[in-house]
């Protein structure tokens, strides 16, 4: 190795002990005739794996066991048979709808998860091909999808529904247009992101065991719900039995995600380090090593991180958009900019990019979510996360499957049996937001890796794709530049404003 590359080695090693991150192997590389950068090796991360927040995967399967023999009981107890296991003793003074079974209902909710797993890879396929018409229709259809469930909801007297949907399409409304001109950057970004989803078939066929994963716990589960809408209670005691359900299925549903989300960060990821799938020093079985390590040892740091990142990112593109729109109301801009720092401070504790590095490194969620941040802002790539809206798109495309979902099993509720719409609806359309959402994590992975190996070694971007580089590149110069000036802008007005106040003294 030349005293050059000697010197580059130890520099990246520095860089990569710096960001505390654990010891790579380093890129050895040179300069071609034309100026251009090849490589003899990748990056790879070295170490051993050790299991991470154990306790919190104990907790989820505990939980698993509980909600599972709960929904058997429950979809056992009216199952071709009213209070087959003599349930409705303890519902004295509450009985009502004494002839439901549970088979009345079940078949509502398959109606749910077919419609979810058609929609899931009817966008994977269409996105492929049609990835700009797929984005403006996710996009500019929710907000007038939720406002129309909105006025059904009005119409069928269902108030508090209406109100909510009402709300929903009014901040969906206001987010796109405060980020309507970020959409061209995001649909580079995504379209990039499944360009290489479809040059790695083999991840596509892991969301697909998943998929069947999931499908036979929304069995389970449609079958106990099914056997509580049932259930002779009050519409009161209905509900909360429901919500604790619908929350458990939302874990249960984030957890599959996240372990493909890992997976397929872990494909991704090598990659783009090695240069290419085909290449000598990729791993032997890497969609396998990563399947078997997020299902074992970081299985319990995937479970932890679940139950919060999606709830903390969904509340920081409504705050992002609500900031941009409030104006010179100094009184509400205090406020919201209190809210915006609260969250910011979530995401570095809770962030997607965790993933990544816990699909690379091994680490807890906490030490990924941290170091990933860290990473960003320590090169700047974190302006450029900042402006990318691909994690909305998507997140837009999941929750119009969802809607889909549920309103053709209401639809079917109406019919047969319509003082249960809004229940069979509500639940119907949990089923196929988690089920369109096992597919469109799949494009998310890649997205977030790119994101990731831009800020560890943009070269890694470069020998990839030399364009797309480019145009990362561009784009995240327009962001530092446009944040420098804004920094520049209020100090400017601070002195200015101190210089008033020590003037008018």
């Amino acid at each position: 190795m030349s005293d050059s590359q000697s010197s580059s080695s130890s520099s990246s090693s520095y860089d990569s002990a710096s960001m505390g991150l654990p010891p790579l192997n380093v890129v050895e590389s040179h300069r071609g005739t034309d100026g251009s950068r090849t490589f003899s090796q990748a990056l790879t991360p070295m170490g051993s794996r050790h299991w991470r927040d154990v306790v919190w995967m104990l907790i989820f399967l505990a939980h698993l066991i509980v909600i599972g023999l709960a929904l058997v009981v429950f979809g056992l107890n009216r199952f071709r048979k009213k209070d087959r296991l003599n349930i409705d003793r303890y519902t004295v003074g509450h009985l009502e709808n004494m002839d439901g079974l549970t088979e009345d209902f079940w078949p509502l909710y398959a109606v749910a998860g077919g419609v979810g797993i058609f929609l899931g890879w009817t966008w994977l396929l269409w996105f492929g091909s049609h990835a700009n018409q797929v984005m403006k229709f996710s996009v500019h259809l929710l907000a007038t999808y939720l406002a129309v469930i909105s006025v059904l909801c009005f119409w069928g007297k269902q108030l508090l529904w209406g109100f909510a949907f009402g709300i929903a399409a009014a901040f969906q409304f206001l987010y796109v247009i405060s980020v309507i001109d970020r959409l061209p950057f995001t649909m580079l970004v995504l379209q990039t992101a499944v360009k290489m989803v479809w040059d790695l078939p083999e991840v596509i066929r892991a969301a697909c065991i998943f998929m069947l994963v999931m499908l036979f716990w929304l069995a389970l589960w449609s079958f106990g719900v099914a056997g509580i809408v049932a259930l002779s209670i009050g519409d009161g005691r209905h509900w909360w039995l429901l919500v604790v359900l619908s929350v458990s299925l939302f874990w249960t549903g984030a957890v599959l995600c996240n372990v493909v989300h890992v997976i397929v960060s872990g494909m991704v990821f090598l990659v783009l380090t090695h240069g290419g799938r085909e290449v000598s020093s990729m791993p032997p079985k890497p969609l396998i090593n990563s399947l078997r390590y997020a299902v074992t040892t970081s299985f319990g740091s995937i479970c932890y991180g679940s139950l919060f990142t999606a709830a903390i990112r969904t509340l920081r593109w409504e705050i992002r958009g609500l900031r941009s729109k409030i104006g010179n109301n100094e009184c509400l801009l205090c406020c919201v900019d209190f809210l915006f720092h609260l969250v910011e401070f979530l995401v570095r504790c809770f962030n997607k990019f965790a993933y990544v590095q816990i699909a690379v490194y091994g680490k807890s969620f906490n030490h990924s979510a941290k170091d990933a941040w860290e990473l960003f802002q320590s090169t700047g790539v974190e302006a450029l996360v900042a402006y990318d809206c691909s994690g909305a798109v998507l997140w837009m495309g999941t929750l119009l499957g969802g809607l889909i979902a549920g309103t053709c099993a209401g639809v079917w509720t109406r019919i047969k049996c319509p003082n249960r719409v809004v229940m069979v609806g509500s639940t119907a359309m949990l089923m196929g937001m988690i089920l369109v959402g096992l597919v469109t994590v799949v494009v998310e992975s890649a997205v977030t890796s790119i994101y990731l190996c831009y800020a560890q070694d943009p070269l890694l971007i470069y020998r990839w794709d030399a364009a797309f580089f480019d145009q990362m590149s561009e784009k995240l110069h327009q962001r530092l530049q446009h944040r420098s000036a804004g920094t520049r802008e209020v100090l400017s007005h601070r002195i200015d404003d101190q210089i008033q106040e020590t003037v008018g003294v």
